[in-house]
């Protein structure tokens, strides 16, 4: 049996406006002025703590403000669905792949915000399993979710797809031995440090996923 993981930001949703536009009011408290959207949406990937470190540092203030990351999140929280939505044609992905294979999602986000968005969007009912950020797993890369979600599926590596947008995901595809769709319309690349290998495909658009995702199910019945 196949399971295919998804994350959540820039895979599934583009979250990128309400992120970083939340970024920016918890700097502006601090007297910094805004950043670029693309500046912040380069910094997601590993975590609310390490956004906000980030964007302090990067604004000259301390990483290490005590009151910023509780700051950060109540913005967020109150932001969370002003600009999100799922990337178009994703429910329609979606769909298709939970009619053939369990589906996960794995995400550095903390669990509440990650359902409360999969809820608003009615995505929820496709996945058997959602791990978020603040689970008892370290944070991705480290693959312990990833094993987790496999020993729950009793799936191995070998039929295991894993689908993000940045390279803390290859990062974690690598480290469990899982096969890697890499996003590129997401924003996990602006960082601009994705370095893969050939056996590590990538979509560039909605429709390009859904052939990457037929063609690993494709390749498991063959």
């Amino acid at each position: 049996m196949p399971l295919i993981v998804f994350d959540l930001d820039g895979t599934l949703i583009d979250s990128r406006l309400d992120l970083a536009e939340s970024t920016n009011e918890m700097l502006e408290s601090y007297g910094a002025p805004p950043r670029p959207i693309d500046d912040v949406a380069g910094m997601v990937g590993e975590g609310a703590k390490k956004l906000v470190q980030r964007a302090l540092s990067a604004s000259g203030l301390d990483p290490a403000e005590p009151d910023a990351l509780d700051r950060f999140l109540a913005i967020y929280d109150r932001r969370l669905l002003r600009h999100t939505l799922p990337y178009a044609g994703i429910p329609d992905v979606l769909r298709a792949a939970a009619a053939r294979a369990p589906l996960a999602v794995l995400s550095n986000k903390p669990e509440a915000p990650t359902r409360r968005l999969l809820d608003a969007f009615e995505l929820t009912g496709f996945f058997a399993w959602i791990v978020g950020g603040d689970s008892s797993f370290p944070r991705k890369p480290d693959p312990s979710s990833l094993q987790y979600l496999m020993r729950a599926a009793g799936v191995t590596p070998e039929s295991t797809l894993f689908v993000g947008d940045s390279m803390i995901d290859v990062e974690t595809a690598r480290a469990a031995g899982v096969r890697m769709s890499v996003v590129l319309y997401g924003f996990g690349g602006l960082r601009g440090d994705l370095v893969l290998t050939p056996s590590e495909a990538t979509a560039p658009d909605v429709p390009a996923l859904e052939a990457a995702i037929d063609g690993f199910l494709a390749g498991l019945s063959g």
